[in-house]
Order: C-alpha cells, then structure tokens, then sequence
C-alpha cells in the first residue's frame, strides 16, 4: 500500500502567514512567509508544506486524490494562537472592580479559588474555559490550577478530551493566603508529583510545577518546587515575578539573602530552560541579563497590568536583551480570553514605552515568539514541515468597522495592524487542532 495515500490528508486554501523568526530582530524575507493565496498540505494533523496555490501541482497527485479539502480563500490562516500565562481557575472573577494586585488577591481571587475544592465546579469551569479558548483563536496556554489537584485533573481532561497542546500546573501556596486554598510544602510535593504521573507527557499535555509566587511559598516549598523541575528533563515552571511594586518590597523583606526578586527562583533552581515568569516589569537590568543568560521566559501581560495598574512591561527592551518573551491573557486579572484584543493592548503598552510594536512583531509575538517562550516551537508556532497541525482562520472583513477599514489598506502590514487594533473573537471563523476542525 502507497504510504502517502494510506494517510490521512488535508489540504487548505486561503492567505497564509507564519513567521521563522522575530520580524523585529530578522529583515522581512528571513521573518515570515506569506502566500496571498496559498495551500497548506497536512498528512495526518501534521504539516507536510506550504505552497503558492497556483503550485498545488507539486502536491502528488495521489495524494491530492483522496485528501479532503477546506477552502478558505479570502481568509488568513496562521498558526494557533498561544496564551503564556492564564489562570483558568479565575474565569468566574473577570472584570472585579477596583484593586491593586495585593488586594485583589486578598478580595477576588483566594476566595473565587476556593470554590475548586468542588470538582464538579472544576469540571463545569474547565469545559467552558476550553470551549472559550478555542473560539478565540487560542490553540495552546500555559494554565495555572488552583491549590487543589482536581483542578489540574479537571482542566487536562477536558484539553485532552479536545486534544490539544496544554501546560497545567497546580498552585502551591503554603503561607500568606486563606486556609481554603493554602498546601504545606510537604504536600505540595506529592501532590504536584502524582499530577505529574497522572498527565505529563499524556498524548499532547505536559506539567508545569507552579508556585503561585514567591511570597505565597515558604523557602521549603520552593525548594521541593526546584527538586521537582530538576526531577525531569522536560517538565515546566511557571510563576509571576516582579509584577507590582509592593510585591516586589515585600519579596525582599521576606527574603533578605537574596539579591532580588529573580534571586529568589535562582536559589532555588526555578529559572532555566521551560521556565517562564509572568508581568516582570519591574526588573533590575542584572534581573533581566540573568534571564536572558538562563533561557528563563517572560509573559507580556498587557491587559491585566493595565487593569491592575501594575505598570508597563517593556517588550523592546526584553527582546533586545534577547529575553524570550510570549504574549498572555492572564485571565482573570486579565480582562479577555482574546489574544487579538490583548495584542491590541500589546501595541499600546509598547506606544507609552515610546517603540511601537509593528504588526508583524505583534502576530509573530502571538504565535511562534509564544511557542518559543514555552520551550514548545519545535512542536508548534509555523507551518514548518512536520510541526502539529493547529491553525486558525481569520475573517478580515468579520465587522462593519474592519471591513470598511480594510478597503482602503494597500499591503499585509496595514492589515494586519487593522486586524489587531479593530479584530475581536468575531474575526475567528474556524480554529483546527491536528489537522481537525473543532470549532
């Protein structure tokens, strides 16, 4: 039997862009690939190539005989979009009015956590976060539970059951929060460990240990965090580092022996590869030059330093340092599951930060720039032969507003930057995961 032809195959049609680089360090013709009216060939979810449509030719025949066929044309196909850093324990308390950081953990988010001691409230929260994700565009995240483990067992059975590309952690909490959502170091370890031999590496999913940050951790329960990463060669961390100034004051009146914030996650073995820290905007240059030199990753969290006040992120000078940096929601101190609104706000934090972020660097950001600060580019972010098959299609003329707006740009650029000023989940005409549509 003909290999080719005893796969399964799917071939798409539309306008196709991925990236191959980051637009704002790499000239245009070694950034991106864009075809205006292209094929994308996948053989059994996986990418085979890309091509200009009027080439379809050099897809053999055979197999174009027995593929199906999806024609989008007129719309943009890019990569699944990737949320670095979203809270989905957190869905319930989006748009809780009026607090900085410290106090709307305190008034929002310890109790809305509570509830998940509950797992049929787990389960309910994880279906709808997921179903959300999916019409927004967003194909992969890296998520945090609560303190309970059903939380965690909850959101990778859903993601699972879709099968997508996932990260979940558990937090671990073990002093400075309420009794209802607090661990102790001792067993956050077990916890975090069955977690981890429950799900990782099951199908698409991967554990991520996850201490909720540091003043919520006793220095034992970050060393067993430390312990944990270092356990596997391919486990993850995430945390939030130097979001809001008060943190950062209390984090070093908490740990006096430490040089900083960053400090902290380095003493105990949380920074490196698959590590990746959301906010960061409050850092030293010695904090930023570690996390370059380390591989550690930033989330750009736009929406929620905003809504909180925490501050403006600087993502020029991040990348410039050479820090991996990924676009985040962080729902729910984040005000929207979309990416293309939160890359909106993106574009804004970068203008009060005096260097615009250009519209290939922002949806380059949203999709490879995110895979690579989840360590997980060489599975998904391009179209590159034999990366997964998540991709989205996106209506550019979805509203009134960008439709009329549309007609009056003249190259990719202006549309782009259209799409993300004036885009929305209305924009999302279809989302694929493994070659499938599943929404």
């Amino acid at each position: 039997m003909n290999t080719q032809t005893s796969q399964t195959h799917l071939i798409v049609r539309g306008s196709i862009l991925h990236f191959l680089q980051d637009p704002g360090l790499y000239p245009d013709a070694e950034s991106y690939r864009y075809l205006d009216d292209g094929y994308l060939w996948l053989a059994d979810g996986y990418v085979r190539a890309t091509g200009a449509w009027d080439a379809l030719g050099d897809v053999p025949a055979p197999v174009r005989n027995v593929a199906e066929w999806a024609d989008h044309s007129g719309q943009l196909i890019l990569p699944g979009l990737v949320d670095t850093h979203m809270h989905y324990v957190q869905a319930g308390m989006i748009a809780s009015f009026g607090c900085r950081l410290l106090d709307w953990l305190n008034d929002y988010t310890f109790p809305a956590e509570a509830a998940f001691t509950h797992p049929e409230v787990a389960a309910e929260t994880a279906r709808f976060v997921v179903e959300r994700l999916l019409a927004h565009g967003t194909t992969t995240a890296s998520v945090f539970g609560s303190v309970h483990p059903q939380s965690v067992d909850a959101f990778m059975a859903e993601a699972q059951r879709r099968g997508l590309r996932m990260l979940c952690g558990k937090a671990m909490m073990d002093r400075h929060c309420p009794p209802e959502v607090r661990d102790t170091a001792e067993r956050s370890g077990r916890d975090s460990q069955d977690l981890i031999d429950r799900w990782h590496g099951k199908d698409r999913l991967r554990y991520t240990i996850t201490p909720r940050f540091a003043p919520t951790s006793t220095p034992e329960q970050l060393a067993i965090a430390g312990q944990l990463y270092q356990s596997r060669p391919d486990l993850h961390v995430q945390s939030h580092l130097a979001e809001n100034d008060k943190e950062v004051a209390w984090v070093a009146e908490l740990f006096p022996d430490q040089r900083d914030y960053l400090d902290v996650y380095e003493h105990y073995g949380l920074t490196g590869p698959r590590t990746i820290y959301g906010h960061c905007i409050h850092l030293t240059e010695r904090e930023q030059l570690a996390m370059s030199q380390s591989g550690t990753a930033a989330a750009f969290c736009p929406t929620s330093n905003l809504f909180l006040g925490s501050g403006l992120f600087d993502y020029h000078g991040m990348a410039k340092s050479g820090v991996r940096v990924g676009l985040a929601t962080d729902v729910g101190g984040g005000t929207s599951f979309s990416m293309i609104r939160t890359l909106a706000e993106a574009y804004k934090v970068s203008q009060a930060r005096h260097h615009a972020l250009s519209p290939l660097r922002g949806w380059y950001l949203a999709t490879l720039g995110g895979a690579r600060a989840l360590y997980l580019d060489g599975f998904i972010g391009n179209f590159e032969p034999g990366r997964e098959g998540d991709f989205i299609v996106l209506k550019l003329d979805a509203t009134p507003e960008l439709a009329f707006r549309m007609d009056r740009t003249r190259t990719l650029a202006e549309r782009l930057f259209a799409l993300t000023i004036l885009g929305d989940e209305r924009c999302v005409a279809a989302t694929y995961v493994m070659g499938q549509r599943i929404h």
